[in-house]
Order: structure tokens, then C-alpha cells, then sequence
């Protein structure tokens, strides 16, 4: 399986020669979506999802009740598209075995709105990656790659840096990463590394478009 970074995140998996892109959201770019065969959001903010990019697919989207009311306010006709997911599910996606994790977005502070949010597991070509969201939620099961929040206003660095190593995928990729400066995530970079070399995680935080 191939995977690929795009802004902030957004991740496009491919394997089985289909790909599926992850939180296309307002602060990705739309080449993330380009020929996907399925589009998955975890929840409805912005920086996960954009309408213009699900306009630019013709691809089916597969998200919460939440995310899919705001589609059909934003835009009617892509809300066709969309399939509701609940935590849970197990299906099939492109090829791709998917499971459901979790219900909940991070407190981002008590006295503000809550959320819905739900990540997902992918399966395919014998490799495993885990999405979360903005969710502290752990996959429930070992994952070969973990797309790990790396900064985030519902975070703290020490929650963030607990949930990578709990979760101790052989492959760490930072994710949600439009939130500091080169000079933070210097920061980032050097704790994570830190705290996952212990539990045999690899660390990584790549520019939109690399692979990992």
C-alpha cells in the first residue's frame, strides 16, 4: 500500500490500484482527490473538509450524520453521495476492509460546542493504517502506519505524544500539521521521536505530496 501525504490531514491511500483520500479538507490541496474511488471524513470542520473538493470527485463519501447534514446544506447533490457511517461499521471501501472508530471529537474546551467525530481503520495488501481525527481514540487493535495529530487547539503536546505511543504503529506519520511554525514543530519532531524510538515507532513529517 502507498500512502500519501497531502496539507495538513489529508491522506490518500492506495492499493488494489484504487485509492481512497482521508480529511480533504480546506487546508489540503484538490489533487488529493484526483481519480479516488472514495472519499472518508471524520468530522465536520472545516479543515476536514471542503465542498469544492468533493464537487472536483465524483467518487462516493463516506462520513458521520453530522458531516453529511452540512454536505447537503453546502451542496445538495454531492449529499447524494454520501453514506452514513456509525462507530463500529465494518465494510468494504474501494477494497479496502474499514472499521469505524470512535464517536467523539476532543474536548476543545468545556464551555464550547462538542462534536462528533469518527476515525477510521483501512486494511488493504496486508497493511493497516489508522485515521483518527481530531480524537484521542485508540484503534483497538495494532496498526502498521498511525496518522497521529501533531499539533491541534484540543491538544496538549503531552496527549499528543501519550496517544502516538500508545497506539506504537511501527510507522508513525504526523498529521495535522498546519498549526505551528518550522520552528514548533522542530519541537514536535524531536519529542515524538523521543517518546516512539522506546516502543519501536519510526517517525516521520513529510511536505504534501511525499510518500511514506
Amino acid at each position: 500500500m502507498r500512502v500519501t501525504k497531502f496539507g495538513h490531514s489529508c491522506v490518500r491511500l492506495s492499493g488494489g490500484g484504487r485509492d481512497v483520500v482521508l480529511d480533504p479538507g480546506g487546508w489540503s490541496e484538490r489533487e488529493a482527490v484526483d481519480g479516488v474511488a472514495a472519499v472518508l471524513v471524520t468530522h465536520e470542520h472545516a479543515d476536514h473538509w471542503d465542498v469544492e473538493h468533493l464537487r472536483a470527485t465524483d467518487a462516493p463519501i463516506y462520513t458521520i450524520a453530522a458531516v453529511r447534514d452540512q454536505i447537503r446544506e453546502a451542496d445538495p447533490g454531492v449529499a447524494e453521495r454520501v453514506t452514513v457511517v456509525a462507530p463500529g461499521d465494518q465494510m468494504d471501501i474501494a477494497g479496502f476492509d474499514v472499521r469505524v472508530v470512535g464517536e467523539r471529537h476532543a474536548v476543545i474546551h468545556p464551555e464550547l460546542p462538542t462534536y462528533f467525530n469518527s476515525g477510521y481503520v483501512l486494511t488493504g495488501e496486508g497493511t493497516s493504517v489508522y485515521h483518527p481525527g481530531d480524537s484521542f481514540e485508540r484503534p483497538g487493535q495494532q496498526v502498521d502506519v498511525f496518522c497521529a495529530p501533531a499539533s491541534a487547539p484540543w491538544a496538549k503536546m503531552s496527549e499528543l505524544l501519550d496517544l502516538a505511543r500508545d497506539v506504537a504503529a511501527p510507522r508513525t506519520l504526523a498529521i495535522h500539521d498546519k498549526i505551528y511554525t518550522d520552528l514548533g514543530f522542530g519541537i514536535v519532531d524531536g519529542m515524538m521521536q523521543r517518546f516512539l524510538e522506546p516502543v519501536d515507532s519510526s517517525y516521520v513529517r513529510l511536505t504534501p505530496g511525499q510518500d511514506l
